[in-house]
């Protein structure tokens, strides 16, 4: 069998920048045109290029005021020389999301073709940063164990980048590298990916990157009083799951929360669901939804996937990635319902169903996570399928208890292309978490709203005082991928989260404002 590396290979991608579309079409290659934006956007970008027959054809879009639903290819005339030309339209209310989505259908129309340039043309900075995400995004491959090599790309193309400034530039390129890490461990097989393997692909991304890890395995979880995450571990014959701690610390910038005169120093804390195969224990799960139970550490893989982007644009702040590592196994000694178990704040909980897992592995996580008093929670995990139920695969669910700020977060995901969708927190769903044996349960035996009381049951182990947010992600797997990304896994979280911690403006509101009695 063919072996993999132990992290993903994510080269530079050949590229060079251009002013305008007609100094990136001088010289005689073989070039293929992807054009993004509105009809006047476009018009004015051919202009000085060459194309009247196209300039014409936009011309009448604009006029009748029709819409294209994916892109158009042609062969045209740009300058000099013959070029194959694709071609999306924008409306002039269009997201990032939309320009993301348009992008990457540009992107796979051009990809099957013998090419020395692709040449990149955004009509506006969504545009542009949209086909350079969609076109650095296509160039890392999900990994392969193929005995027999597939077909090889000839001779990669170079991108020229049209207008794309060099901040925006790198900001791409440090984002969809760690997408990219991101949904290289999603797609690691099972048997390639459990948690002792895990932890050693974690090391050498540290190495590679200059992060402190360190490491709770299960015997320091026990001295910690972790007893939530160690019911989920203990089927597990290889008692290999930990608790990874990885620290990224800037050079020679004043962080965020020195500046503000409070908690100098304190770190963000991200925190990820690293579940690295599910069986659903006891309470076994069907075939079906089993198959891709692998997927279900994306979390963890997102706060590391945020954490190199962030390392790679010398990020200005401390971060701190948590990574809950396991499986949850059938086994003689797994946990089952109705057992009782004490997590690390001291909070007795009463098993209902073993494939509520999840959120037993973060109770834990963010408990002790929670003792280093960071300057913000935010946790990561493919928690539960109500989420897709209430959003379908194309939005998160996001949860707060900052309430006042529900309006920026979600704005936060309109602007980087992941859309997120803020659910309520209100202290009466409590009644349903109510344990007669207990201080809480795990999680109702009714499935309805489960996201919701699983938001509610992992608040109680967020620390006194501490902002928290919770993103359940439903959008980890999608048929065919979602905006630019074109696999099944698609490393949705990376954007946003980068996003977020770059808000500088909103993370002063996140950590100044009084916890809300959610």
């Amino acid at each position: 069998m063919a072996s993999l590396p132990l992290l993903p290979v994510l080269p530079d991608i050949a590229h060079r920048r251009a002013s305008t579309l007609g100094s990136a079409c001088r010289g005689a290659a073989r070039r293929a045109l992807l054009l993004l934006g509105t009809p006047e956007e476009l018009t004015n970008a051919l202009t000085p290029a060459g194309g009247d027959a196209l300039r014409h054809w936009l011309a009448h879009v604009r006029t009748a005021g029709s819409r294209t639903p994916g892109p158009l290819s042609f062969t045209a005339v740009i300058g000099r020389q013959a070029a194959s030309l694709h071609l999306a339209v924008l409306e002039g209310n269009a997201t990032p999301f939309d320009a993301l989505t348009q992008a990457g259908r540009l992107v796979q129309s051009a990809s099957q073709l013998a090419l020395d340039e692709v040449v990149l043309c955004g009509g506006n900075d969504h545009a542009r940063e949209a086909l350079w995400s969609a076109w650095v995004a296509s160039r890392y491959p999900p990994p392969s164990l193929r005995t027999t090599p597939g077909p090889r790309r000839s001779v990669e193309p170079v991108a020229v980048l049209v207008g794309l400034g060099l901040a925006m530039l790198r900001q791409v390129q440090a984002v969809e590298r760690g997408a990219a890490l991101s949904r290289w461990l999603t797609a690691l097989p099972g048997n390639h990916l459990t948690p002792a393997l895990y932890r050693r692909r974690v090391a050498a991304l540290a190495k590679r990157h200059g992060w402190t890890c360190t490491v709770q395995d299960e015997r320091a979880l026990k001295r910690a009083g972790a007893g939530a995450f160690l019911a989920v571990a203990q089927g597990n014959a290889a008692a290999d799951a930990c608790l990874l701690r990885v620290r990224y610390r800037p050079r020679g910038k004043a962080p965020l929360a020195q500046k503000r005169g409070s908690r100098a120093l304190a770190p963000v804390a991200l925190v990820g669901k690293g579940v690295c195969f599910d069986t659903g224990g006891v309470n076994l799960k069907p075939h079906r939804s089993m198959l891709d139970m692998h997927t279900d550490m994306a979390g963890s893989a997102v706060t590391l996937g945020t954490l190199q982007a962030l390392t790679e644009l010398n990020h200005g702040d401390p971060v701190d990635a948590w990574l809950a590592l396991a499986e949850n196994h059938l086994a003689a000694n797994a946990y089952k319902p109705q057992d009782v178990v004490v997590a690390a704040n001291g909070t007795s909980i009463q098993v209902i169903h073993t494939d509520a897992e999840g959120r037993m592995l973060l109770a834990d996580a963010l408990a002790l996570a929670s003792r280093t008093r960071p300057a913000l929670l935010v946790d990561f995990a493919t928690l539960t399928g109500a989420c897709i139920g209430a959003l379908t695969e194309r939005y998160a669910g996001l949860f707060t208890n900052r309430l006042g700020e529900r309006d920026a977060l979600e704005a936060v995901g309109r602007l980087s292309g992941e859309r997120v969708w803020c659910f309520p927190l209100d202290a009466d769903f409590d009644t349903e978490l109510e344990s007669k044996v207990a201080d809480v349960i795990q999680c109702p035996i009714d499935g309805k709203g489960d996201h919701i009381y699983a938001a509610r049951f992992l608040q109680r182990f967020v620390g006194a005082g501490l902002p928290w947010i919770h993103l359940d992600l439903a959008p980890a797997t999608r048929t065919s991928g979602l905006a630019h990304i074109t696999t099944d896994i698609t490393g949705f979280g990376v954007r946003y989260a980068t996003a977020l911690l770059q808000d500088r403006s909103l993370l002063r509101s996140l950590t100044a404002t009084p916890n809300a009695k959610a």
